[in-house]
C-alpha cells in the first residue's frame, strides 16, 4: 500500500509540474493546445499498453511453456502466485543466456513471468524461488503500469523541447522560444530522475514483498549476488540485446563489473554465496558505496546492489 502511495504521490508530482509549463507555452506557440499534448499522451501510453508486451516477448526471445514442460517452474509460480493473492501468471523462458528474470504485462491477469537460460543454470531451487517471488511481487504491486504512466511525462517533454528547436515558429521571439525549449529540457531531466526513482523504489518493495511469501532473505541475497557475478561475464553484444529492456530485470546487467568490488563487502569467506549468519553481521555493519557508483544509482533503474543487500539484511528473522 505505502508503494502505491508513493508512486501516485509522484505520479501526482510530476504531472502538477509540466501542467503549468504546458498550459504556458500551448497557447504562445500556437503549436498546440492542452488537449493536443494530453490526446498525445494518451495515444502514446494506448500504443504502449497494447503492443508492450509483445515487443517485450519478441525482443527478449521468450518461448512460453506449458506445465508438462517445466513442471517444476510451474509449480513454484502457482504457489508464490497464491501466496500473493494473484492469479498465476504465464511462464515463459528466454532464450537469452544472460542470467535474469523479468515479469511483465499489463494487468494481473495479462502477467507473464519469465527466466533465461542462463539463470536456470546458475540458481539452486531456493534461490530462483526467491527471484521468482520477487517478479511475482512485482505482478502484485500492479508497479508495472504505474512506470509506464511515470514514463509518458518524459516522453512529453521531450517532445515539446524537440518541436521547439525544429518548428521555426516565434522568429521575431528566438530568445523567448530558447529560453521555453531550455525550461522543456529541464522538465525532461527532472521528470526522467522522477521516474528512475521510483523504478528503485519498487525494486525494494519487490524484495521484500519476496521475503514475505516465505523466502529467506539470504536466498534472495545470494541470487542477486550471483546475478552479478553472472552478468559480469556476459558479453557486451548479449548486453546489447537487452539495453532498452534492463528495467525489466532483477537487476541492471550493464553496472555488473561496477558492483562487483563494493559486493566483497558482503561475502566475507569468499565462497560465493551469502549466507543468513553473513546477511545477519551485515544489518550492524556501515557499507561503503564510492561517489561514482551513488551516481550511477541516480542515473540507474535499479538500486545499488550493495545498498540493496543491506536492506535484505533488515528483513532477516
Amino acid at each position: 500500500m505505502w508503494l502505491q502511495v508513493r508512486l501516485y504521490l509522484l505520479l501526482g508530482l510530476m504531472f502538477a509540474l509540466v501542467y503549468g509549463f504546458i498550459t504556458g507555452i500551448a497557447t504562445w506557440l500556437g503549436f498546440g493546445s492542452l488537449v493536443f499534448y494530453a490526446v498525445m499522451a494518451f495515444i502514446l501510453v494506448g500504443i504502449q499498453y497494447m503492443i508492450g508486451p509483445s515487443i517485450v516477448g519478441w525482443t527478449m526471445r521468450v518461448r512460453y511453456v506449458s506445465e508438462k514442460e517445466e513442471p517444476e517452474l510451474h509449480k513454484m509460480v502457482a504457489e508464490l502466485a497464491q501466496s500473493a493473492g494473484i492469479p498465476k501468471p504465464k511462464i515463459g523462458i528466454s532464450a537469452l543466456n544472460m542470467p535474469n528474470a523479468f515479469a511483465f504485462g499489463r494487468t494481473r491477469g495479462d502477467a507473464r513471468v519469465c527466466v533465461t537460460q542462463g539463470i536456470l543454470r546458475l540458481l539452486n531451487r531456493d534461490e530462483l524461488r526467491a527471484v521468482m517471488g520477487h517478479e511475482i511481487s512485482h505482478i502484485k504491486h500492479r508497479d508495472m503500469a504505474m512506470i509506464t504512466l511515470l514514463s509518458v511525462v518524459p516522453m512529453v517533454m521531450w517532445f515539446i523541447a524537440w518541436s521547439l528547436m525544429w518548428s521555426g515558429r516565434g522568429r521575431g521571439n528566438a530568445g523567448y522560444t530558447a529560453l521555453i525549449g531550455i525550461g522543456a529540457f529541464f522538465l525532461y531531466f527532472v521528470s526522467n530522475l522522477m521516474v528512475l526513482y521510483a523504478s528503485r523504489i519498487r525494486e525494494y518493495y519487490a524484495d521484500q514483498g519476496s521475503v514475505r511469501m516465505g523466502n529467506e532473505p539470504h536466498n534472495l541475497a545470494t541470487a542477486l549476488y550471483k546475478l552479478v557475478y553472472g552478468n559480469a561475464r556476459v558479453t557486451k553484444e548479449s548486453l546489447g540485446q537487452a539495453e532498452g529492456l534492463k528495467a525489466f530485470f532483477v537487476n541492471d546487467p550493464s553496472r555488473a563489473w561496477n558492483e562487483i568490488r563494493e559486493l566483497r563487502q558482503v561475502d566475507l569467506n569468499l565462497s560465493g554465496t551469502i549466507d543468513a549468519s553473513e546477511l545477519l553481521a551485515l544489518r550492524s555493519k556501515t557499507v561503503r558505496v564510492s561517489n561514482s557508483q551513488k551516481f550511477m544509482e541516480l542515473m540507474g533503474t535499479h538500486p545499488n546492489m550493495l545498498k540493496r543487500i543491506k536492506h535484505l539484511s533488515t528483513l532477516v528473522r
